[in-house]
């Protein structure tokens, strides 16, 4: 704990690596979903594959900094937007080990956004934004350990925003929230 910032907690190795763990079960498929769409760009795999390192007990390395930024590179250079919200959402789920054990807005919405950009790219795919925006948060809060649920509640709860993404990572902060 800092006496400096009073919204500083606690968050462990072993905690980071169970958020690590819930973002790569998503990651994995818009990893899958990024492929079919650009199958010979191998950033947001590397992204991943260090994410899942991490996971196994790996430290967290400059190497898994640098495929985080050079995926979401690749989602800023992709022309298909379904790609590029695939790459995001690997990007930011790779990052999930660096989240700041800082109580904000910002940082929750690390944990947050890997799930809303799958959303995001599955629906501009299918064209279904409310079905598969059900399907996702289902699955995410389906997915969700005692350990990340309780890690988010260590955040401030999100308020409803503006926009479609943010209504997205309200609707998904809620339902994390919720008692299991």
């Amino acid at each position: 704990m800092n006496d400096h910032d009073p919204r500083e907690f606690s968050l462990g190795d072993d905690e980071r690596r169970e958020l690590g763990r819930w973002a790569a079960e998503g990651a994995a498929r818009a990893l899958s979903l990024f492929e079919s769409r650009s199958p010979d760009e191998a950033r947001p795999r590397k992204a991943f594959e260090e994410l899942c390192a991490y996971n196994d007990g790996g430290p967290r390395t400059a190497r898994l900094r640098s495929a985080i930024w050079a995926a979401l590179s690749c989602a800023k250079e992709s022309e298909d937007p379904v790609a590029e919200a695939a790459a995001r959402s690997i990007g930011v789920a790779a990052g999930t080990p660096f989240v700041h054990a800082l109580a904000t807005p910002h940082q929750s919405k690390h944990l947050l956004a890997p799930t809303t950009y799958r959303i995001r790219a599955r629906s501009l795919l299918t064209g279904e934004t409310d079905a598969v925006a059900d399907e996702e948060i289902h699955r995410a809060t389906a997915h969700a350990s005692p350990t990340v649920r309780e890690v988010l509640r260590r955040f401030p709860a999100r308020t409803e925003g503006r926009g479609w993404m943010s209504a997205l990572m309200y609707r998904l902060d809620v339902e994390l929230r919720r008692a299991s």
